[in-house]
């Protein structure tokens, strides 16, 4: 049984899909973290972000964080998925959940996997 779920899609991200695959009946919190393309940035308009990747770097990377997430914090599973193509404003590009017995676990590795994801992971996005 997998307890990371990774993902690299030009279709519509899934947040259903991302839930079941963590939820566990040992588990008494799951965290989410959803990302949505915003209508502007450092105070410019933004109509549209276009996000490319190099995928299989992209994929091996967000899998490292996952299980970088699995040693690091007391979780059961996790899931990371993101978008790629061009998405409009409050379309949904990242999506990551984590079960844990306890809330604090579920929700720190949320927060790691964001912000190492937006560190390491290549994936591109150019605003238009």
């Amino acid at each position: 049984m997998s307890k990371t779920s990774i993902k690299i899609t030009s279709e519509k991200l899934d947040f259903q899909e991302c839930y079941n695959f963590v939820k566990d009946a040992s588990c008494g919190g799951i965290s989410s973290f959803v990302g949505t393309v915003r209508n502007d940035t450092q105070g410019k308009e933004v109509s549209q972000l276009d996000f490319s990747t190099y995928t299989p770097m992209a994929t091996k990377e967000m899998q490292k964080i996952a299980d970088l997430a699995l040693q690091r914090f007391e979780i059961h599973k996790i899931a990371i998925h993101h978008a790629e193509g061009i998405l409009q404003i409050e379309d949904v590009p990242v999506i990551i959940t984590a079960s844990a017995k306890h809330r604090k676990a579920a929700f720190d590795a949320c927060i790691f996997a964001i912000d190492t994801l937006k560190e390491t992971v290549p994936i591109w996005k150019k605003e238009y």
